[in-house]
């Protein structure tokens, strides 16, 4: 707490509207754009390892929180204070860090798979950035954070040649996705069924289950996109600048629409059960990876045509 408390020393507007918008580099918002464009746009190959690096990772990184159920440092201290702007995106228990992991999964992903230098850099920079602002806004420990590093720095060495491999050969592909849901539904049974103790801080133990169902819908749905993939569609990242720019944006915009307006009627038919997010989540990925792909050949050949006739 010594060096939080050394930070909050340092606070100001400016350098708290900074280190706010530093950190919304760590949100599921912005690892899903990064995570679209790579998939549709750039490499498949490397969107299916930056993919499962985030999956693993998160999975380590949620089962971490609700095994060690460290509270968040303002509630270790009721004396320090936090920067109130990020109260509201800090759920869930305090170690280790989501946005760090997240971070490091999105970043540390592309750092390692990109050939272009300059670009492998700004993603090294950002991390330890994105881990700094947790703590300067006050939401996290140097342990959470360091914990978070470490873990998601493992998985990015470890699982790229193990990707580079599963690629090249489906039967592999399918072991490490099969490996992927069984850590998902692992998660999910001790979330839902492991005898907690009493005075558990139920919003954070909400919190670790909704995570929970959210990885499973996510994971299954990695199945079958990709069997859609290697034994039906085959797509294309390649195309014309402006079908990059329509498969994103639109493909983007509908992701994300699929996603808020999904949440309510499915909890409600769910009675708030939180496994209302795995199929959610589910059909967010069903679709990203699975249906929008189909409609690239469609783009690619509208744009050609149109550059041909002008």
């Amino acid at each position: 707490m010594s060096f939080l408390y050394f930070l909050q020393e340092l606070r100001n507007p400016v350098t708290d509207a900074i280190f706010s918008v530093v950190t919304l580099l760590g949100e599921e918002a912005f690892f899903l754009l990064i995570a679209l464009l790579i998939f549709w746009c750039v490499d498949k190959k490397n969107g299916y390892y930056l993919l499962t690096v985030s999956f693993v990772g998160l999975t380590v990184n949620q089962w971490l929180k609700l095994l060690c159920r460290i509270p968040r440092p303002w509630v270790l201290d009721p004396e320090f204070h936090i920067v109130e702007s990020a109260r509201e995106a800090a759920t869930g228990y305090s170690f280790p860090s989501g946005h760090t992991q997240n971070a490091v999964n999105t970043f540390g992903s592309i750092a390692r798979f990109t050939r272009n230098r300059p670009l492998r850099i700004i993603c090294i920079v950002i991390i330890p950035i994105v881990a700094l602002s947790r703590m300067y806004l006050g939401v996290h420990t140097p342990a959470d954070v360091i914990v978070s590093l470490v873990i998601g720095g493992i998985l990015i060495f470890a699982m790229y040649p193990l990707m580079q491999r599963a690629l090249q050969k489906p039967s592999t592909m399918y072991a490490v996705i099969g490996v992927l849901i069984a850590m998902a539904v692992a998660f999910v049974l001790y979330a839902e069924l492991y005898p907690f103790p009493a005075d558990i801080d139920l919003s954070n133990l909400a919190s670790g289950r909704k995570n929970a169902w959210t990885i499973l819908g996510c994971a299954v749905a990695m199945l079958i996109v990709y069997t859609l993939d290697i034994r039906l569609l085959h797509f294309q990242t390649a195309a014309p600048m402006p079908a990059q720019a329509v498969k994103l944006v639109l493909g983007a915009a509908l992701t994300v629409a699929i996603k808020s307006l999904l949440k309510a009627p499915l909890l409600a038919i769910c009675n708030d059960h939180p496994a209302a997010h795995a199929v959610r989540y589910f059909l967010v990925v069903l679709f990203a990876a699975g249906i929008w792909p189909a409609t690239f050949p469609l783009w690619t050949r509208l744009f050609s045509r149109r550059a041909r006739s002008s």
